[in-house]
């Protein structure tokens, strides 16, 4: 699929929000997750084939240097009404195929993808709902506080880089929120675990939305079923890891998660 940018929006020092249309979007069909995502291809300069493309054409016929970089953004909104895809894009100054796309992006360009999917949505059954990760994870909280309704408990931890680098939160629910300030030295990488290890858990079960950077996860993952969660209370997912690039990542990121997923038993 494919479409184009209808208008982008600085949310923070650290993300972008960028609005799509046209295109393919007629056909677009918005999955009942709050974690929905789509796979973008980013062409590569100097690319042989036309802006609008198929990834899997390109990899059959094309050498790898000219194949597109993948990557997976989560969908903030859609608006059937409208046909308007809504990205909230973390970027990290020109770092990064995407992140420079989003800095760069203006009406008209095109950005391919393929999608969508996902496969969380709070659950109305849940006793209460504990919502952790960090920047990346920001779109997929956002939605899914906005799905939950009056009576229902949230509690949310979320790590970024300072008070610039938050963005409203709202919920019919009754919110706890916590935004965890990252003090640029090896205490980072604790910080979530601390904070959820903090959390008053009261009656009922909660059910888990861990979401962000790889050990941060798997180490709060591991304290949630401490603390006697099972992997059915839970959707964990390591979005990306502390010094490795993107590619890197995917490259281990199979092997990684299935060693998350045996870290302790059901």
């Amino acid at each position: 699929m494919q479409a184009r940018v209808a208008a982008t929006e600085r949310l923070t020092p650290g993300m972008i929000r960028v609005v799509l249309d046209g295109g393919d979007l007629e056909r677009f069909e918005m999955p009942d997750a709050t974690d929905a995502y789509i796979n973008v291809a980013f062409r590569p300069a100097g690319a042989s084939y036309d802006e609008v493309f198929d990834p899997r054409a390109v990899r059959e016929t094309c050498p790898a240097e000219e194949w597109p970089a993948r990557r997976r953004y989560t969908v903030r909104s859609w608006d059937t009404a409208t046909h308007a895809l809504t990205l909230d894009v973390v970027v990290h100054a020109d770092e990064g195929v995407a992140s420079r796309w989003a800095l760069n992006a203006g009406p008209g360009d095109v950005l391919v993808f393929e999608g969508p999917g996902g496969g969380y949505r709070p659950s109305p059954g849940a006793d209460w709902h504990l919502l952790v990760g960090d920047e990346s994870a920001l779109p997929s909280i956002a939605a899914s506080l906005e799905a939950l309704s009056a009576g229902e408990r949230a509690v949310v931890r979320v790590v970024c880089d300072g008070p610039s680098y938050e963005i409203p939160l709202t919920t019919a629910a009754d919110l706890d929120l916590q935004w965890l300030h990252r003090y640029g030295d090896e205490r980072d990488a604790s910080l979530l675990r601390v904070a959820v290890e903090a959390v008053e858990f009261g009656e009922g079960t909660p059910f888990g939305f861990v979401h962000g950077e790889a050990d941060e996860i798997r180490g709060v993952r591991r304290l949630l079923l401490e603390r006697g969660l099972t992997r059915q209370d839970l959707s964990c997912s390591p979005y990306w890891r502390r010094s490795m690039t993107d590619e890197a990542w995917r490259r281990i990121k199979r092997e990684y998660v299935a060693a998350m997923e045996a870290d302790a038993p059901v």
